[in-house]
């Protein structure tokens, strides 16, 4: 994980994470004692569940390989002063390669075969908010799935954009933004995915039926 300490900024995780709870205080199943709980790890049996979850924890475990690549690269880069080294280029490259190819067909998979079913199942059984327009986690991880868009989209025109900057002062800045907000990004990819492994999926796991999800799994068959 990237040490905060070696920047002068604030950290955009727990900018996001404290006013992502308060808006989600009270009214989904995402409204832990702490964002992440390490008490969860150890009653989530990924073994046991349907194959169709199983394929989605698999693609995380990728996922947090990559990003982890991502993150250490990203350290190296803001140490030496921004030169980006053939060895960081590479891992920057293979990580927005990875985004392009593999995280968004990810969140495709989950927004059209999963997503569906689980909010229809999550409003018949009352988990969702009050009000005139009841939300459900599945808005939640929908919101998230528009914010990588933004987010890897923005990150990965900033170092294309810092490579092209001869002014130093202006590269800095630009540099800076764009290690800043790939930062925002590679923790809320964290986020998302731990609160999908551990409270999303295991409440898809109750609600929806061994023969639903043999449906689902075929469904999936076609983002392979």
């Amino acid at each position: 994980m990237i040490d905060l300490k070696q920047t002068n900024q604030v950290d955009p995780l727990t900018r996001n994470v404290e006013h992502g709870l308060d808006e989600m205080k009270g009214s989904t199943p995402f409204d832990p004692p702490s964002v992440y709980d390490e008490d969860k790890k150890g009653t989530v049996n990924f073994d046991a569940m349907p194959e169709a979850l199983k394929e989605l924890v698999e693609d995380h475990k990728v996922a947090i390989k990559k990003i982890e690549e991502f993150e250490n690269a990203l350290v190296q880069y803001k140490t030496t002063g921004y030169v980006l080294s053939k060895e960081i280029n590479a891992t920057f490259s293979d990580f927005f390669k990875y985004y392009d190819s593999n995280l968004l067909l990810h969140n495709e998979k989950e927004d059209k075969v999963l997503f569906p079913l689980l909010n229809e199942k999550l409003m018949a059984t009352g988990e969702h908010s009050t009000g005139e327009n009841p939300k459900t986690a599945i808005d939640v991880m929908e919101d998230d799935h528009v914010k990588f868009i933004q987010l890897g989209t923005l990150s990965f025109n900033l170092f294309g954009l810092a490579t092209r900057i001869k002014d130093p002062q202006s590269r800095m800045f630009i540099c800076d933004t764009a290690y800043d907000t790939s930062r925002e990004f590679t923790e809320l990819l964290r986020l998302h995915i731990y609160r999908e492994d551990y409270t999303l999926f295991p409440l898809a796991q109750k609600l929806i039926s061994e023969e639903e999800f043999a449906v689902i799994k075929e469904k999936q068959k076609k983002y392979h």
